[in-house]
């Protein structure tokens, strides 16, 4: 490893080898190449010819396909610092390897041919490995939903403790956000399209030029070019680039999975503070440097961090694609290899964090349920008073008496540090009919979670495992966390 330079942590230390390749040199380069190939195919096939001989032949396209990956860098670099123009310098080098071909690479097109066009089948190859990723979250968190659909834990609203809920319910919730996520990822990749071979302000006019004004020759250059690049279609209509929304739609696509991720692992977090749940922790992991006991939520606390940086990143596009100019200008380009890839990269790290931390999460159901009992008291008056106005007397006294003891027993439990009393100081009451044994006996856990159980059941039954199944060739991935 180089130490005298900088390297973006993204590649040391968080993003995968498989998405470091999709916006890797050689991953750009060899798809500039196969753009200049599919190119030059479709102006061979569509007649293109001078004084009636084709000006592209076969020879000529067999010797471009046998120098797609044999990118000779050296020479393009030394190229670039001559004429200050990296396209160009591409050029320059891809036909020194092919010299028969040499004059006709690149035959109409302009710069955004092989830069917007590469950088469109690199995002679709990005959101295809962050789809198999989520769906390797969703998975998890399906089975352990599925696994704790019936433990009963004390749920939170406002972090304050509130009507019981169980552990598979809660990470049902995780999952309806990443399947969401899910549900946006597909529609936007399905309506993803190439630019095509626009021209220099989008007008083709260099194809009129080539092909003679024949305008129905023209009209079938696209879908050839996004045919022969596995797409559906190009965009009907542009400038010099693709509409810089593109990366906006793009960005916001990662930005909501990094929103969902943060969500669940700040949850873990809390729930690793009261003992609950927690991430995995590996045998010789150190929590601290200083407090050899703590067991500290770190890959929980990276996905927070990955997951702002991601957040905050989608305003990049946003911002370059509003400030746009006419037909281009090139203010986008700077901001749009940092942004984009980074975004990319960022939140591969983000997914493969959580594959492993939903992999191998840890509950711990006798902490679970002493939480859960120590207020399952407060919660069971509304029980209490309902079983005591069956035996006679009115509601609202007894909601009154209710709310006196549980200000009492509040003040035990807050003041005093003691167990909570309420069950206690309302079998003493002399207002209550109820004795001690009777009110223990509303103490089932069980019967305060309401439908969770069901609702899981069903959620996975209905919604998620249909999906899960109708992807099941992408699942099982697993992640490696390099720190």
């Amino acid at each position: 490893m180089e130490t005298n330079r900088y390297i973006s942590p993204l590649s040391e230390r968080y993003a995968s080898k498989e998405m470091q390749y999709i916006f890797s040199e050689d991953m750009k380069f060899s798809t500039w190449r196969r753009l200049w190939i599919a190119l030059a195919e479709t102006e061979m096939e569509l007649g293109l010819s001078q004084d009636g001989k084709p000006v592209i032949t076969q020879d000529m396209i067999d010797e471009m396909k046998e120098h797609i990956t044999d990118i000779n860098y050296d020479v393009a670099r030394a190229r670039e610092k001559e004429v200050r123009h990296d396209v160009m310098s591409h050029v320059y080098a891809y036909g020194q390897l092919c010299p028969k071909a040499a004059g006709i690479i690149h035959l109409g097109a302009t710069s955004c041919y092989v830069g917007d066009n590469t950088d469109m089948i690199i995002m679709r190859e990005g959101l295809r490995l962050i789809r198999k990723k989520l769906l390797g979250v969703i998975a998890n968190l399906a089975d352990f939903a599925d696994k704790y659909k019936d433990l009963p834990t004390l749920a939170f609203t406002h972090f304050q403790p509130a009507q019981p809920t169980t552990v598979g319910k809660r990470a049902s919730l995780w999952i309806n956000e990443f399947m969401m996520d899910l549900e946006d990822l597909d529609y936007v990749l399905s309506t993803l399209k190439l630019l095509g071979s626009k021209g220099t302000t989008g007008t083709q006019a260099s194809f009129r030029e080539l092909f003679n004004d024949d305008d129905e020759t023209i009209d079938k250059i696209d879908p050839k070019i996004a045919e022969k690049m596995g797409f559906g279609g190009c965009v009907p209509v542009s400038g010099q680039t693709y509409s810089r929304k593109t990366d906006t739609r793009v960005m916001n696509i990662l930005a909501g999975i990094a929103a969902s991720a943060h969500k669940m692992a700040g949850d873990i977090r809390l729930l690793q503070h009261l003992k609950e749940v927690e991430e995995p922790f590996e045998k010789n992991q150190i929590g601290s440097s200083a407090m050899a006991y703590k067991r500290n939520p770190m890959r929980s606390e990276r996905i927070d961090s990955l997951s702002r940086y991601v957040m905050i990143d989608a305003l990049n596009p946003a911002i370059t694609s509003a400030s746009q100019w006419f037909e281009r200008t090139l203010d986008d380009s700077a901001n749009k290899r940092l942004s984009v890839a980074e975004g990319f990269l960022a939140t591969d790290g983000v997914l493969d964090l959580c594959i492993n931390v939903t992999a191998g999460l840890v509950v711990y159901p006798k902490v679970i349920e002493k939480r859960l009992l120590s207020e399952l008291p407060f919660m069971a008056t509304e029980n209490i008073m309902m079983d005591a106005v069956k035996s006679g007397g009115s509601r609202q006294e007894y909601h009154e008496k209710i709310r006196q003891l549980s200000m009492q027993a509040g003040a035990a439990v807050k003041e005093r540090g003691e167990d909570n009393p309420l069950l206690e100081l309302i079998a003493d009451s002399d207002d209550f009919p109820q004795d001690l044994d009777q009110l223990k006996s509303l103490m089932d856990t069980s019967l305060y979670v309401g439908r969770s159980p069901r609702q899981v059941e069903v959620y996975l039954r209905d919604v998620v495992r249909p999906v899960l199944e109708a992807n099941k060739s992408d699942l099982g991935l697993t992640a490696e966390i390099n720190v």
